[in-house]
């Protein structure tokens, strides 16, 4: 028979438990911080980081008699520009990180109006900290050297009167994040660009800030995209976010954190079963039916890291549900432990951290399962006399 001792007391049982749960929680945010912080430096020394490519920059030079050396800076007639980006996902810990390799080769045209004088290029290098190979500067296909400085390709190109001055650059470097090519700081104009991207993955996205290609192409292992305008002016550049996996350790703390409702829709519905099957759980046996609960997150917390995610949650259920069957087979026999209790479990724990994988649609898919659970028991109890039920014996 249901009192208010009895409920009183089963809530203290959720009670300790979300307090659990919430010092486990913040255990693996602790954790996941931790490891983001230590392994984002190490991946950062190892692959670079975030690569920001900028466009070169061109000033002629020539010497005057009367005017001493002048100077004046001139942007490029056009710009060809290949990228191809290799993602090369890499796991330490709790996180996915998504580096990848990345193979640049600009050509840019200068038109040319001067009878006499040189054409100095300073091309930045889109990192200090990233390693480059490949390095090639070539003038009309020919390759020059190039020194380098503050992070930049310095190279001077002589003139030859009538003819416009076509300087490509290529390299091979690797990076973390994200890759860009971006303009300048403020809106600029960009006039004769033609930038194609190749891919080897097909879950493209870009960076805030950037523009949609024009044209895309999907190829056997990825994307060939393309930005081609005439005469561009614009504040964004070009970029790529390079997809994600799903992440072991911000999973793990949304499942954590939200266990404690997943815990509280199990518990009401076992308190609607019981009432009707006339079997009386005492709150000591709603203690440990928790802890089978906790148990599933706490494996879980400490095992998604070493092993694959789907495995890890796998294993998770296999031993929850362990718990709980053959520990209520022996409070109220294997029928209703395999069946009804067995049945909420999986519904209420299983079902319900499995809709946390996706972030995005994990907040309709609990409310859609409180309605149906809340229609379900509305009807289960819509004859029970609850002044029966809650009287004093």
């Amino acid at each position: 028979m249901l009192s208010a001792k009895y409920l009183f007391g089963i809530f203290c049982v959720v009670l300790a438990a979300a307090v659990g749960w919430s010092v486990l929680g913040g255990t693996l945010v602790v954790r996941t911080e931790q490891s983001d912080s230590a392994q984002r430096n190490a991946l950062g020394t190892l692959w670079g980081t975030e690569l920001e490519q900028r466009p070169p920059s061109f000033t002629f030079v020539r010497n005057e008699r009367n005017r001493g050396t002048v100077t004046y800076d001139v942007a490029p007639a056009s710009s060809r520009i290949t990228v191809d980006l290799a993602l090369d996902l890499r796991r330490k810990g709790l996180l996915w990180y998504n580096t990848y390799g990345v193979a640049f080769s600009g050509t840019y045209r200068v038109t040319n109006r001067a009878s006499r004088g040189s054409l100095e290029m300073a091309f930045p290098l889109p990192s200090e900290t990233a390693t480059y190979d490949d390095v090639a500067v070539l003038v009309a296909g020919r390759r020059v050297a190039a020194s380098s400085s503050g992070g930049k390709l310095l190279t001077t190109i002589p003139l030859v009167p009538g003819r416009d001055a076509t300087v490509t650059v290529r390299y091979r470097s690797r990076g973390l994040g994200t890759w860009q090519y971006r303009f300048a700081n403020e809106v600029t104009t960009v006039r004769d660009l033609i930038l194609t991207m190749r891919t080897n993955f097909p879950a493209i996205d870009f960076p805030a800030r950037t523009l949609a290609p024009t044209a895309e192409r999907p190829t056997t292992t990825g994307w060939a995209l393309t930005w081609a305008y005439r005469e561009l002016v614009t504040g964004a550049g070009i970029g790529m976010a390079f997809p994600m996996p799903l992440q072991p350790g911000p999973l793990a703390q949304r499942i954590t954190f939200w266990a404690p409702l997943s815990l509280l829709f199990y518990v009401f519905v076992m308190l609607v079963i019981t009432t009707l099957r006339r079997i009386e759980l005492h709150p000591l046996n709603y203690l440990f039916l928790a802890a089978a609960f906790f148990a599933f997150h706490l494996l879980f917390a400490y095992t998604v890291d070493r092993i694959p995610v789907e495995y890890a949650f796998v294993l998770c259920a296999v031993v929850s549900m362990a718990l709980t069957i053959s520990y209520l087979r022996l409070v109220v026999g294997l029928r209703f432990a395999a069946v009804e209790a067995a049945a909420a479990q999986f519904f209420y724990l299983i079902l319900f951290s499995l809709a946390l994988f996706d972030e995005g649609y994990s907040g309709l898919s609990i409310t859609v399962g409180a309605i149906v659970t809340l229609f379900v028991t509305m009807q289960l109890t819509g004859r029970i006399r609850w002044s029966e039920r809650f009287a004093k014996k």
